[in-house]
């Protein structure tokens, strides 16, 4: 799994003009999900994005997490973050999982963070044409990838 978070003052998703999830201060996860993707992996990147340490403390300082701060999420499925650019100008997204095997893990994702984060995530539409607004808080932006654990 590849992941793009964002902190974020507040973010939306729209598809066909209706707003499918939207959030004040929080978390926007871009997910994209390939076929060697495991439940493990969904159990350690939940818990990595819920405990990541990137909002500030009382004195500035990245020490606090979305729960920390009580922060919600928004969960973005995103198959284009598993692009080969290596040859040529137009990405391949070969590696990106087929949706009946990506739904079923992104459907797993969100109950994982909505356990981990005890509450509600909000979401976009697996494979809708959405349209994602956000207001990046910092900029704060961290890229995690199970298959490369840093």
């Amino acid at each position: 799994m590849r992941t793009v978070i964002q902190r974020v003052s507040n973010a939306s998703v729209k598809v066909d003009g209706q707003i499918t999830g939207a959030i004040e201060k929080g978390l926007l996860v871009l997910l994209g999900i390939e076929d060697a993707d495991t439940e493990e992996d969904i159990e350690w990147l939940s818990n990595k994005i819920v405990n990541l340490r990137i909002f500030d403390d009382e004195n500035g300082v990245m020490n606090l997490s979305v729960k920390d701060v009580d922060g919600k999420i928004l969960l973005v499925s995103q198959f284009t973050l598993h692009a080969a650019t290596k040859k040529g100008n137009r990405p391949s997204y070969i590696k990106a999982s087929k949706p009946e095997i990506a739904i079923p893990m992104y459907e797993k994702m969100i109950v994982q963070l909505e356990k981990d984060l005890e509450k509600k995530v909000e979401c976009g539409v697996f494979g809708g044409d959405m349209k994602v607004q956000l207001l990046n808080d910092g900029p704060v932006t961290i890229v995690i990838d199970t298959k490369n654990k840093e």
